[in-house]
């Protein structure tokens, strides 16, 4: 947040600008509170000083029911604010996570991948670092901007050397405050970029556990003296902690600096006034006035300087949101977001989609297109197996179809329909999506397998565990389907999260089945049973796409189509323009090509490497 009230606060979270109104009208009451009860203290010290037949109670019985009530206003208007706060910060912090989950889950799974563990932070705990802004700088900086002004207009109506005294030397704290915000500039950003970074080392360390275990690097030293997983933790841990204290180090430098000048001034001020009544130059109300408004005058800015430094860790997750929830105001692409998410109803398929054709599609990635120019004519009642060099956007030619990425020209049709004008959920509960890493929910085998609207009792559930081999993975848990998982599928293997993915597809009522490397973590026995399920499920008319690079799984297809990508070298001009893609400079063509220029099917044999590349590219990838 480089502005301290941004309006991007206000309009993502509404409790937020209820709370402002009503903290600006209780910063008043406190300012009137201060004003009054100063005035009626200097009234009465004055009084009983200079007036010796006034020295009773019930001479200053009116002046002391103000001064009671305007301490009573104060602190009740202060307790009214700091409650709001609280309440008003953990409402935002709401809001603004709910929002931020919202629109992470519309982003395009590239991006939704590479930043996942910025979201978790954010979203986990950097946020609420936004209550101290809320609680402690906000309040500040109202009362800064109501306080000092009118305090020194009733010190100038009753004594202008001292009101001149404080105007000049006021404009010293909001110059230090520059000064440290200089000299502290980024550190905030920079803890959370760290943080940030730390968390994803910890979670590739815990979730890379199972082989540290196996190779005996978890704990103890190895026999090469390579660093084991306690000794990373524990650097990782050490980093983090000497941030966190140079933070806290520099926030409490600055609260000091601030403080000793904010008493440096108030003593100039109670200088000026002694020396001026000990000559009899002024009155005592209007000194003891002074004396009593000086501190009041600076107090608030202080204030300002000091929870400044609280609050930047909540501004500087607040941006890192905003980076997310307003793509157009940061460097966040806005055509990156999920194209489906931005609609919640559009056109409506007809009851048999038909085939799905993919139009010189192209999708920019960091150093070119991925694919680029894919075109191809994907029929019901076909196995399409998508086959190419790792990194030519298969798994992205999967995702347009899918209506997850936009490609960046060209365009998917499914019966004569642009994807982009397709109802989400409509086009969507067609799909069977098998991706790279399957998604495993935390709980039961069960409700895992109904997550594509597959029941556990029917009968097409044992037919999809036999042709997967899950039954046998079934037979070996005590509690079989209501087995509890962890998150990511965590108790299970590799290769029985790929099968009860697969089973979870190929017991799914769908008409269209994407896979992305089905055959992952699977035995030979296995990969038979499964593209025998596969390429049943084609010929009962249901549309087979498999993204897949193995011979066994190439000699099922009926239709096999190249995706290729366009590469060229990035030069500065080129991130200085646009820092995430380049434009392509040759043109590779990518087309479908049928099968029998692949493979023979039945005949045992995957394609050669000169058939896998196609004619003219020398085997290149």
């Amino acid at each position: 947040m480089a502005r301290p009230v941004d309006p991007r606060l206000w309009r993502h979270a509404r409790s937020a600008r209820r709370y402002l109104i009503v903290s600006v009208a209780l910063s008043l009451v406190i300012t009137a509170a201060i004003v009054v009860g100063a005035l009626a203290l200097a009234r009465i010290a004055a009084g009983v000083i200079t007036d010796p037949g006034r020295r009773t109670l019930a001479a200053w019985t009116a002046e002391l029911v103000v001064l009671v009530v305007a301490i009573a206003a104060r602190v009740v208007a202060t307790w009214w604010q700091s409650r709001l706060a609280h309440r008003a910060g953990a409402r935002v912090v709401s809001e603004l996570e709910t929002s931020v989950l919202a629109a992470g889950a519309a982003l395009p799974p590239r991006e939704s991948d590479s930043r996942r563990t910025e979201l978790a932070v954010v979203v986990g705990d950097g946020l609420g670092g936004l209550r101290a802004y809320l609680t402690g700088y906000l309040p500040a900086l109202l009362l800064a901007a109501l306080v000092p002004p009118i305090v020194l207009a009733v010190i100038a109506a009753h004594d202008l050397t001292a009101a001149i005294i404080i105007l000049v030397t006021l404009p010293l704290i909001p110059i230090f405050m520059i000064l440290i915000g200089l000299m502290t500039q980024g550190r905030a950003d920079a803890a959370l970029t760290a943080t940030t970074r730390l968390s994803d080392q910890m979670l590739d360390l815990f979730a890379g556990m199972p082989t540290l275990r196996a190779l005996g690097r978890e704990s103890g030293a190895a026999d090469d003296d390579a660093p084991t997983m306690r000794h990373r933790v524990r650097e990782l841990g050490e980093a983090l902690r000497v941030r966190t204290m140079a933070t806290l180090r520099m926030a409490f430098l600055s609260s000091m600096v601030l403080e000793m000048l904010a008493t440096l001034c108030v003593a100039l001020v109670a200088v000026s006034i002694g020396m001026r009544l000990v000559f009899g130059h002024m009155g005592l109300h209007a000194g003891l006035l002074g004396l009593i408004l000086a501190p009041e005058v600076y107090l608030p800015l202080r204030a300002v300087g000091e929870r400044f430094h609280a609050a930047q860790d909540g501004m500087a997750a607040a941006e890192r949101a905003f980076a997310v929830l307003d793509p157009k105001d940061s460097d966040t692409r806005a055509d990156r977001r999920c194209p489906a998410a931005e609609s919640s109803a559009r056109r409506s398929l007809p009851a048999s989609s038909g085939p799905i054709e993919l139009c010189d599609v192209g999708v920019r990635s960091r150093d070119g297109y991925a694919p680029a120019e894919l075109s191809a004519v994907i029929r019901p009642g076909e196995v399409t197996v998508l086959t190419g060099p790792n990194g030519s956007g298969k798994s992205t030619a999967l995702q347009v179809v899918l209506g997850l990425t936009a490609p960046e020209h060209g365009r998917v049709l499914v019966a004569g329909h642009p994807v982009g004008d397709l109802a989400p959920d409509d086009w969507w509960a067609r799909i069977a999506w098998l991706p790279q890493r399957p998604v495993l929910l935390p709980g039961t085998l069960r409700e895992n397998l109904e997550l594509f609207g597959a029941r556990s009792d029917a009968r097409d559930i044992d037919r999809a565990c036999a042709a997967t081999g899950f039954d046998a993975v079934l037979a070996e848990l005590p509690d079989g389907w209501d087995t509890v998982v962890g998150s990511g599928g965590l108790g299970l293997s590799l290769g029985q999260r790929q099968r009860l993915a697969l089973v979870r597809v190929l017991a799914a009522d769908r008409t269209v089945l994407l896979l992305d490397e089905p055959t992952a973590h699977l035995d030979d026995h296995s990969e038979a049973t499964v593209l025998a399920a596969l390429a049943e499920r084609a010929r009962c008319g249901a549309t087979v796409v498999v993204v897949a690079h193995r011979p066994t799984v190439l000699a099922i297809a009926d239709h096999l189509v190249e995706v290729q990508a366009e590469r060229r070298a990035v030069n500065d001009a080129d991130v200085a323009s646009d820092p995430v893609a380049v434009a392509p400079a040759a043109s590779l063509s990518t087309t479908a090509r049928p099968v029998s220029a692949y493979a023979r099917v039945g005949s045992g044999r995957g394609p050669s490497d000169a058939d896998r590349h196609g004619p003219g590219e020398g085997g290149q990838s």
